[in-house]
């Protein structure tokens, strides 16, 4: 089974390679990683779908939880989230069927957000399933070029620096937020 992992990690030169590392020495296998900031310069976060069972996502969150790097560690079992990925997608619109993509397209609520001659590069987000899906009907049209930036994922009702002890992530003043 896929199971998702958060990870927030102090942001400093190194870190992904050191992560990424351990894990992949531990025999662990990454599906799916999307890194990026966070609303304090001083984080990333690391997103992560890894193959396993309930052990296995205990196993690679103990891991992850020893390096110094590592600030927090949350895992989606049986959680209330949200989830996307996002594509950009190159189709080819030989023969007269750049109709036929626009109307998919809408279909399954992407932007085109660039046109070629004989191609149209398709910007779409959402669930796994709808990406695989839009790449499904892709097919007939002749797929030129691809790329996923991998999942990422938000608790609905908690935040991943819920429950920090004070002074790891500095209180937002009045101030500073505007």
């Amino acid at each position: 089974m896929r199971h998702i992992i958060s990870a927030l990690v102090m942001n400093q030169p190194g870190v992904l390679a050191h992560i990424s590392g351990m894990l992949a020495s531990r025999a662990f296998n990454i599906d799916s990683l999307a890194v990026g900031a966070t609303e304090n310069e001083r984080f990333s976060r690391i997103t992560f779908v890894v193959n396993g069972d309930e052990k296995v996502v205990d196993q690679v969150r103990k891991q992850l939880e020893k390096l110094v790097t590592v600030v927090k560690v949350q895992s989606y079992i049986q959680e209330d989230f949200v989830e996307r990925d996002l594509m950009l997608i190159k189709v080819s619109t030989n023969q007269g069927r750049r109709t036929e993509v626009r109307e998919l397209v809408d279909i399954f609520r992407g932007r085109i957000v660039d046109v070629g001659p004989d191609h149209v590069m398709i910007e779409i987000s959402g669930r796994e399933n709808k990406i695989e899906a839009f790449i499904d009907r892709m097919r007939d049209f002749g797929i030129l070029e691809m790329v996923r930036t991998g999942r990422i994922a938000m608790l609905r009702d908690a935040t991943i620096t819920q429950g920090l002890p004070p002074g790891v992530i500095p209180e937002v003043s009045e101030a500073s937020a505007s």
